[in-house]
């Protein structure tokens, strides 16, 4: 018996001496291998053959004495791995500085977005105020408000999203020109721009189901068309340059009369280049659209007296001309490569 008891106080050695091994030393991979050994060579194998001995024992001091050493092991063994385990844990690790740097990208403005941004501003210094309006509407306020007679194109199934109730996806903003008259029924001027999103059933390289619109709208006494003239002139060459040209070509809409088209000066070609792939060899490239307010589009909402001028333009056409982007599809992406190379 004397002899297993020494035998036990030598495996008590032999592990503390491990134990301090694997807490002295810095790799991990050899606290593993120690902690390792710890459990399947001593805890799983000499452990377990050392107790069978204690029941063999007559001599109950002996009995108690080998039990107590045997009982000291597995608790160091079990105890001092568990801290080890939980040191490797919360040990900090410096890193490697001979590695190169992640590079980190900076989000951005969406181009839409800050192309809208400066449409506003713009405006705004001229005086217009930013009038909001509901994405579903009615037929009332999407076409009949706006003399756009039953039997017009636009009304299709093949253009126009429809809801059920009568309801539909709004084709453009002006359905905000309507609302706004009626809520300042008989307070004039009115003097607003209409931003937002719109729907139409187009998708192609010049086309989106949904984009975004800026429509405008002043009503007064006496309005001209001079007026509407100088206002998009000027906001044309704040938001091109002071050079680019502006052009007015007569046009129909159902809800102006007169109506005109705008175009500005092609900013690739300069009007010099009759193979331009942008302006197709014109020197010109279309913006808006813009005329005085039919009077059909007052009665609707009983303005008597008065007169004005409307006008509504393409965010995203805008967007491809001044950053020169010839697929409206990319505005809508997730090609990160684009995006980067032209606003990162």
């Amino acid at each position: 018996m004397k002899d297993a008891i020494d035998e036990a106080k030598k495996l008590k050695e032999e592990v503390i001496r491990k134990i301090e091994e694997a807490t002295k030393t810095d790799s991990d991979e050899e606290k593993n291998k120690i902690i390792s050994e710890l459990k399947s060579k001593y805890l799983k194998e000499k452990l377990p053959e050392m107790f069978k001995i204690i029941p063999q024992t007559k001599e109950v001091e002996q009995k108690k004495l080998l039990g107590k050493i045997l009982n000291e092991i597995k608790e160091i063994i079990e105890t001092k791995s568990k801290e080890i385990e939980e040191q490797k844990k919360i040990e900090f690790k410096l890193p490697d500085i001979t590695l190169d740097g992640r590079t980190r990208f900076l989000g951005a403005t969406h181009p839409v977005s800050e192309v809208m941004r400066q449409i506003k501003k713009i405006f705004e210094k001229m005086g217009f105020e930013v009038e909001d309006g509901p994405e579903v509407e009615g037929d009332w306020y999407n076409f009949t408000a706006l003399n756009i007679p039953p039997d017009h194109p636009a009304r299709d199934m093949q253009d126009t999203f429809y809801l059920e109730d009568n309801r539909l996806l709004r084709t453009h903003t002006s359905p905000v020109q309507i609302r706004a008259m009626e809520k300042r029924r008989g307070k004039i001027p009115i003097k607003i721009i209409a931003p937002g999103r719109v729907f139409r059933r187009d998708w192609d390289a010049t086309h989106s189901p949904v984009f975004h619109q800026v429509e405008g709208l002043y009503v007064d006494k006496k309005v001209r068309m001079s007026d509407l003239f100088g206002v998009l002139e000027f906001f044309f060459k704040k938001f091109f340059s002071e050079d680019v040209k502006v052009r007015f070509r007569p046009s129909y809409f159902p809800f102006t009369e007169p109506s005109a088209e705008v175009d500005v000066s092609c900013s690739i070609c300069k009007g010099e280049n009759k193979s331009c792939k942008v302006c197709k060899g014109s020197g010109f490239l279309e913006v808006a659209g813009c005329g005085m307010v039919h009077p059909e589009v007052f009665r609707s909402v009983q303005y008597t007296d008065v007169q004005g001028f409307a006008f509504g333009m393409g965010v995203e056409r805008l967007t491809m001309i001044k950053y020169n982007i010839d697929d409206i599809r990319l505005l809508f992406g997730s090609n990160f490569t684009f995006f980067k190379r032209r606003y990162f």
